[in-house]
């Protein structure tokens, strides 16, 4: 693929953040033919089950129908792992984040979580070929137990990994720290600044959040961002089909 591309991804999908999504994505949709990337928790914090989500399901079954593609996005999407005992634990798990599920696990601690999510997706006949630790985190019991599943792809802020042997790709993403007006105000002007950085990237990710969506200068940045990356020549993908294309025949086409 000789031309540049954008993804966007929308983060922490689950029954609990579709009304906060619903508005952007009809929006997106109104846009034109814009896949989507979408992180899909199987139980959001413990309370937020695919099981019981009826409309959700049937709306991701239709966006895999019209070629989105679903990435497994940890199964809780909550550290529930004993308390922080370092210094720097306390602040990689209650101040960065208080959602780093996979930070601490062991081996059999992910694999167990990882294969029970994917159950879930072969439960409704969903094709997963990445994986997302919440908020980018992963022990190295996580990154081995990755390497013995029939997935894909990994990935953290700036980088997508080929499985099983993590070789990394440049693939530099803009996020949002939304939760106060002045995070959110900072959050633009550094990712102005990457945007103009990486104006020569081959791929740019946009990564959103729920909580994105909540505030109109957020959300109208994401919608706007798009656009205009769509505007100046990038054509959007899903990050499967990218990955798909750099292995791809010169001259050859993506199904």
């Amino acid at each position: 693929m000789s031309d540049p591309v954008v993804a966007l991804v929308l983060h922490d999908v689950a029954p609990q953040t579709w009304a906060d999504y619903q508005p952007f994505v009809e929006a997106v949709d109104a846009m034109g033919a814009i896949p989507i990337t979408w992180l899909v928790v199987p139980d959001f914090h413990h309370g937020g089950s695919l099981a019981g989500a009826d409309q959700l399901r049937n709306m991701l079954d239709s966006r895999v129908a019209r070629g989105d593609e679903l990435v497994l996005h940890g199964y809780f999407h909550a550290d529930d792992m004993p308390a922080p005992r370092t210094p720097r634990d306390w602040f990689m798990r209650r101040v960065y984040t208080w959602e780093g599920e996979f930070y601490k696990l062991s081996e059999t601690q992910a694999l167990s979580r990882l294969e029970r999510g994917l159950e879930v997706f072969e439960r409704y006949q969903w094709p997963v070929r990445g994986f997302v630790a919440p908020a980018w985190l992963m022990s190295e019991g996580t990154r081995l137990a990755l390497r013995q599943l029939p997935l894909s792809y990994t990935s953290d802020q700036q980088h997508l990994y080929h499985l099983p042997d993590f070789s990394a790709i440049d693939a530099p993403g803009l996020v949002w720290s939304a939760g106060s007006a002045w995070r959110r105000g900072v959050s633009k002007v550094v990712c102005d600044l990457r945007e103009r950085q990486w104006q020569n990237a081959p791929l740019i990710r946009l990564g959103l959040h729920p909580v994105d969506m909540r505030h109109g200068f957020s959300r109208d940045y994401w919608l706007e961002t798009l656009k205009r990356l769509i505007d100046s020549g990038r054509r959007p993908v899903t990050k499967s089909a990218w990955l798909d294309s750099l292995s791809a025949p010169t001259g050859s086409s993506p199904a």
